[in-house]
């Protein structure tokens, strides 16, 4: 770009050059220069509540009469705008950057001064107007905590609550079928699917009470805390005014927090959080590997349910499928515990009053939620719902079982029924003809204690 590509751009650390489309200023192009580290920026939800923050700070300080109404509103209205998403171009700061997020709190002042000077027809000053009675060390943890709090009401919550109801329709469907159950891989005694499914909706359910029994800290805002957590330049009742307009803009019930030395100073909520986070993507992976057996084969595997054929498996075997779902949920899951080792680590860097990897704990805190939630939609749409079960197979391999001898422990012990199994196993004969030659059971006797379906209610049957 030649020189007529730029404008001058002055700090307090003197001029430089800014592209001249640009609607940041010098501080964002410091950054911009200085962390030229990847290709990550903040995520548009984080950019969403940086708007949302600036736009209550703009009305608060107008109610507090320190900040005149034309330009509080000219603010107010810019600030909606990069809430919108109508100016995410315009931040282009790099994720890895100064530890307390300063430059993406700056890159929001100036973008939204230079729109509100625009509407207003005079300067609007990006620190001491649109960053009235805040600092990037309570900017930036608010925004993590609005961020995280809408991403998990708005999208991982009822993508969770949907999936659990994809689950449990799928298990009433499958009410009364029966198949062989697994402990260490290895044939176990009989379950019904719909008991297999049910375990699986309720580890997903968990999982989302576990997020709303952590959402009150998160709906704790730092705001009001400003540089160091004594709320120094703003008055006392600005931290809970913010989070007042906040919530009524959102519908989400953000509070001020309780201790804003804690809240800058730590991102423990943050932390507690993505623990749960990590407990619901194991959890997924576990029904995504679950899934993946049921579906191995279809000749030389399990073969008890056949997933939805969505794409060719092979660019070399013609005809192969594979369970992609369960597969991409399975990487979304590693991925979510590998930002949990992330948080745990950036979270634990708080040095005094000031945690200082806010960045990267915004970053992947959002991170996770998003993909949690795609994730879950994609197994309930796309796998759960669509799969059919293998009536022939599940009944071959069950009827040949000869775990299901277990059932006959009460009446010919322990001992006599490990030699029938092992008779079983090595005649490959089902349980019942071996019983039947090797005790002095009558065949109905036999029929109703062997029988699966009654074996999956548990208890000894008389």
């Amino acid at each position: 770009m030649n020189e007529q590509g730029y404008r001058i751009e002055r700090d307090s650390m003197g001029e430089l050059r800014v592209p001249e489309t640009a609607l940041w200023g010098a501080q964002t192009q410091r950054a911009v220069e200085n962390f030229p580290v990847s290709d990550l920026r903040m995520p548009r939800s984080f950019i969403r509540a940086l708007g949302l923050i600036k736009g209550a700070a703009a009305r608060a300080n107008y109610e507090l009469e320190l900040l005149a109404p034309e330009i509080a509103e000219a603010i107010a209205e810019a600030a909606r705008e990069v809430e919108q998403g109508d100016h995410d171009d315009q931040f282009p700061v790099d994720v890895f950057q100064t530890g307390s997020g300063t430059s993406s709190n700056m890159n929001a002042n100036e973008v939204i001064a230079r729109l509100a000077s625009d509407r207003l027809g005079k300067a609007v000053h990006p620190n001491d107007h649109v960053n009235m009675g805040q600092s990037s060390n309570d900017v930036i943890p608010t925004a993590i905590h609005v961020s995280a709090c809408l991403g998990l009401h708005e999208q991982l919550l009822p993508a969770l609550e949907g999936l659990e109801q994809q689950i449990r329709d799928k298990a009433a469907a499958l009410e009364g079928r029966i198949k062989t159950g697994r402990t260490h891989l290895m044939d176990a005694m009989p379950v019904s699917f719909a008991q297999e499914l049910g375990g699986w909706a309720t580890q997903v359910g968990h999982g989302a009470e576990r997020i709303r029994a952590s959402l009150p800290r998160l709906e704790a805002l730092a705001q009001g805390g400003t540089a160091v957590g004594t709320g120094i330049n703003a008055p006392p009742s600005f931290g809970a005014r913010v989070a007042g307009l906040i919530a009524e803009r959102t519908g989400v019930p953000f509070t001020p927090c309780a201790d804003c030395f804690e809240a800058l100073s730590s991102q423990d909520a943050a932390v507690e959080m993505h623990g749960q986070l990590r407990t619901v993507a194991v959890s997924l992976m576990k029904i995504a590997n679950d899934l993946r057996w049921m579906n191995s084969g279809p000749l030389a595997g399990l073969a008890e349910i056949a997933l939805p054929a969505l794409q060719p498996g092979s660019s070399i075997m013609p005809g192969k499928v594979n369970p992609v779902i369960p597969e991409s949920v399975a990487m979304v899951s590693a991925q979510v515990m590998g930002n949990d080792t992330t948080l745990a680590v950036a979270g634990q860097s708080g040095n005094f009053q000031l945690n200082v990897m806010l960045p990267v704990v915004g970053y992947n805190l959002l991170q996770s939620i998003g993909l949690l939630a795609n994730a879950s939609r994609l197994l309930g749409d796309k796998a759960i719902a669509g799969f059919t079960v293998n009536e022939g197979r599940i009944g071959e391999v069950l009827d040949r079982n000869p775990i299901l001898v277990t059932a006959l422990n009460a009446v010919i012990g322990y001992e006599k029924g490990a030699e029938i199994a092992k008779t079983a196993y090595k005649e490959g004969r089902p349980i019942i003809e071996v019983a039947r030659e090797h005790t002095d059971l009558s065949e109905e006797a036999l029929q109703r204690l062997l029988d699966p379906a009654a074996l999956t209610r548990g208890g000894i049957q008389k």
